[in-house]
């Protein structure tokens, strides 16, 4: 498998009054054509930001060094106008919220044939022509028709499409999804994975799935990559990463994700907060809510290295103790325990609302006696 897309070392730094923020910490990655990439991590870890380094959509006062390949291409010191050939063409991007990318003033159809227009020498008609047939491929019924209406007529989930449709217009060898599916109902966000599979299928293009579930990639991408702190923590397959992670942190995230046959139980959130990318705590920057922690971890950041697994690569000092653990998840159980029982916790809530509903009988009984008074 060729290599669409080869990072090497690519670190993010913006400077601000109170200091340098590190949002990116040597982070080297590679993307094959047809492959899907899925990148997790809370809030602040650097998603997003190294997805916007490859887009060349970073503000001037970033410092990017390192290597972003794009096949032969380095795309690292382009300026803006040199970015734009590549842009939308070749990689694209599909955004959080499909109102921040839409004009409102506009009609879907015009704004999918300006994004094909500006990479082909084609007439209105033509390109018109091409939105039809790119709304018909994300699934939008009656796509001619639909064509003329604006984005405030289409649904969330229908409005996410378009997005979609406008990132594939034009055949890109990569596409970067930036959490694409936040804002959507589980139903329609099941949807929107199964159409960007849809069209990796036809178009054999690679996919970047940036996001902060872990259970929206679980039976969508082929690797993860688990970032904290501006750096990855663990890269893997996804099966091997979901049934024998080797980073304490993505033990954290799996037991946050809820799960049915979890009934009764509490979930197993990871106590305190990430740090501050301006003053990074010394050694693993995990170290400080990690329960595996020892002297080592708080002295000295691991390297990203290779596991017991193959294709496997963790940054941890302890991967091996985690990887004797029978039950690795209950290193984050809470400490107010559990209810063992579902059946005790299911009559308890049903108590609860019935008390609950009684009330609102009452108050509503005296209104009446009120107004009829």
């Amino acid at each position: 498998m060729s290599d669409v897309l080869n990072v090497e070392n690519l670190s993010v730094t913006f400077p601000t009054d109170d200091g340098d923020v590190r949002a990116v910490r040597d982070v080297s990655f590679r993307l094959g054509a047809g492959e899907v990439l899925g990148v997790v991590g809370e809030s602040g870890s650097g998603k997003s930001v190294s997805a916007m380094a490859i887009m060349g959509l970073l503000p001037g006062s970033a410092r990017v060094t390192g290597s972003i390949r794009f096949h032969d291409e380095q795309l690292v010191g382009r300026t803006y106008k040199q970015m734009q050939p590549v842009r939308g063409k070749q990689i694209s991007m599909i955004f959080q919220d499909p109102m921040t990318s839409l004009n409102p003033v506009y009609t879907v159809g015009w704004q999918l044939a300006e994004a094909y227009r500006a990479h082909h020498d084609v007439s209105r008609r033509a390109a018109r022509a091409k939105a039809v047939e790119a709304l018909r491929m994300v699934g939008i019924p009656q796509p001619d028709r639909r064509v003329d209406q604006y984005p405030h007529e289409f649904s969330g989930g229908m409005r996410q499409r378009v997005v979609i449709a406008m990132a594939i217009i034009n055949d890109p060898e990569l596409i970067i999804a930036d959490e694409p599916t936040t804002a959507l109902d589980v139903t329609v966000q099941a949807q929107i994975l199964e159409t960007l599979l849809k069209i990796r299928d036809e178009t054999r293009a690679a996919i970047m799935m940036i996001t902060h579930d872990l259970g929206v990639v679980a039976g969508m991408v082929d690797r993860v990559q688990v970032m904290y702190a501006g750096t990855v923590v663990e890269s893997g397959g996804v099966e091997e990463i979901f049934e024998s992670p080797r980073m304490p942190y993505t033990v954290g995230l799996l037991g946050s994700v809820p799960n049915p046959a979890m009934l009764g139980k509490r979930l197993t959130p990871i106590k305190g907060a990430p740090p501050s990318l301006v003053n990074l705590p010394h050694g693993c920057p995990f170290s400080p809510r990690c329960p595996l922690a020892i002297d080592v971890c708080h002295r000295t950041e691991p390297p990203l290295a290779d596991t017991d697994l193959p294709g496997h690569l963790t940054r941890c000092h302890r991967w091996e103790h985690l990887a004797s653990l029978a039950q690795p998840q209950e290193l984050f159980l809470a400490e107010a325990g559990t209810v063992e029982n579902p059946a005790e916790l299911a009559r308890a809530l049903g108590e609860e609302f019935a008390a609950a509903e009684d009330v609102a009988a009452v108050e509503t009984r005296l209104h009446e006696e009120e107004g009829s008074s």
